[in-house]
C-alpha cells in the first residue's frame, strides 16, 4: 500500500535516523535517502537496534540536486518527509554551497511529488528561518510561525539560516502555484539535542558536547529554543497523518534555554565533568571565533534571547514536547555512552 510507505531524504544524519526509527515502529515502510550507499549498512544497524521493523526500511542513493532520481523514488509513496539539508559546523566560504541545494532540492522533491499525484510532503524547515534577519530592537521577541527572517538582513542572519528561509519560501511558492492537489507542512524547530546514535552526530549536540568536553573554559551569553530529536521526529510524523497540518507551519521548540542553564544541567547531573561556570564577555566570545571556526555560526546570538511560541503545535496536533531540561541530558548520556566527552 502507497500509503504506509514514506520517503524520508537525509536518512542518515540526527532527525532523520530518529525519524526512520519512529515511522517503522509506527509500522510503516521507509525508503531512506542517503548521499552515499557506502553508510547504508553502518546506518542499517544504527536503526536496527531502536526498532524490530528493520525488514520494512530500504535504502536509495540520491543527490538534492539530480532531478531525475526524484521522480523514480516518489512513484512508491503517498507521502514524503524532506529532511535533508547541507549543515555544516562551520560557515562556508560561499554560502551558495548550502542555499543551492536546500531550494533546488526542495524543489525538485515538489515537483516529483506534484507529477505523481502524492498527498502531502513534510518539509524541515528550522527556527533560523522565523527569528533572524531582525533590527537590534527586534531580537528579544516572541516569535510564531506567521514570522519570517529577513535574509537581506544578513548581519543577523547565518548562511545556514538564509539557506532554510530560501528553501522554504521556494517550497509555499511552489505550493501557492500548484493544481495537482500536493499539501505542503513546514516544521520549524529550535536548537535539536537528545540521545546521539552514532559517532556523526547532530550539529546542535556541539552544545552539550562543548559543555562537558574541557574545551570551553567559560561559557557565552547565549541562548536558543531547544527540542529533543524524538519529539521533533514525533511532530514530522503528526504533520504527515493530521488532515489539519496541510498546508501549516509548526514551530518545534520545548523552551528556551541559556548556554548558562546548559552548563549549570549538566554539572547537577554530572559533577566530576568539568563543566564551565563562569561567562564571557561576547567581546572574547568574538576573538575566541577566529580559532573555533564552530562559534562563528552563533555569534548573531550574543547577548540576546529570541524565543519561539511552540502553542500551535500542541494545540492543533497534540504534540507533547519532552522537556528542555531532559533533552540535554539525553543528549549527554548518548555523548558520554559513545566517548564523545
Amino acid at each position: 500500500m502507497k500509503n504506509k510507505k514514506v520517503l524520508l531524504t537525509g536518512v542518515t544524519g540526527f532527525l532523520g535516523s530518529h525519524t526512520a526509527i519512529q515511522l517503522l515502529n509506527k509500522g510503516y515502510e521507509v525508503i531512506g535517502t542517503l548521499r552515499n550507499m557506502k553508510r547504508a549498512d553502518e546506518i542499517k544497524q544504527i536503526i536496527a537496534k531502536n526498532t524490530d521493523n528493520i525488514d520494512k526500511l530500504y535504502f536509495a542513493e540520491a543527490d538534492l540536486m539530480d532531478e531525475n532520481i526524484w521522480d523514480d523514488l516518489v512513484s512508491e509513496v503517498q507521502n514524503v518527509i524532506h529532511i535533508a539539508s547541507p549543515f555544516p559546523r562551520e560557515l562556508p566560504k560561499n554560502e551558495d554551497e548550502l542555499i543551492k541545494p536546500a531550494k533546488a532540492g526542495t524543489i525538485n522533491i515538489l515537483k516529483a511529488a506534484s507529477k505523481h499525484g502524492l498527498r502531502r510532503v513534510v518539509l524541515t524547515s528550522s527556527s533560523g528561518a522565523i527569528a533572524y534577519g531582525k533590527e537590534k530592537s527586534n531580537r528579544k521577541a516572541m516569535f510564531d510561525e506567521n514570522h519570517w527572517t529577513d535574509v537581506t538582513n544578513t548581519k543577523d542572519s547565518t548562511p545556514y539560516f538564509r539557506s532554510k528561509t530560501i528553501a522554504e519560501k521556494a517550497a509555499w511558492d511552489f505550493i501557492n502555484n500548484d493544481t495537482s492537489g500536493l499539501e505542503l507542512t513546514t516544521i520549524c524547530p529550535g536548537a535539536i539535542l537528545g540521545p546521539i546514535l552514532e559517532k556523526d552526530f547532530g550539529t546542535s549536540a556541539n552544545i552539550v558536547i562543548k559543555a562537558m568536553d574541557g574545551s570551553s573554559p567559560a561559557i557565552p551569553k547565549i541562548g536558543f529554543d531547544m527540542v529533543d530529536v524524538r519529539s521533533v521526529a514525533d511532530l514530522h510524523i503528526r504533520a504527515m497523518e493530521n488532515p489539519e497540518a496541510a498546508g501549516e507551519r509548526f514551530v518545534g521548540s520545548a523552551g528556551f534555554l541559556s548556554f548558562k542553564e546548559v552548563a549549570s544541567i549538566l554539572r547537577e547531573k554530572y559533577p566530576d565533568k568539568k563543566v564551565p561556570k563562569f561567562s564571557l564577555p561576547d567581546f572574547i566570545i568574538r576573538l575566541f571565533s577566529n580559532i573555533d571556526k564552530t562559534i562563528k555560526p552563533i555569534l548573531v546570538d550574543l547577548g540576546t534571547e529570541r524565543k519561539v511560541n511552540n502553542k500551535k503545535a500542541i494545540k492543533l496536533l497534540g504534540w507533547e514536547p519532552i522537556p528542555a531540561k531532559d533533552a540535554v541530558l539525553a543528549c549527554a548520556e548518548s555523548a558520554i555512552r559513545l566517548s564523545l566527552v
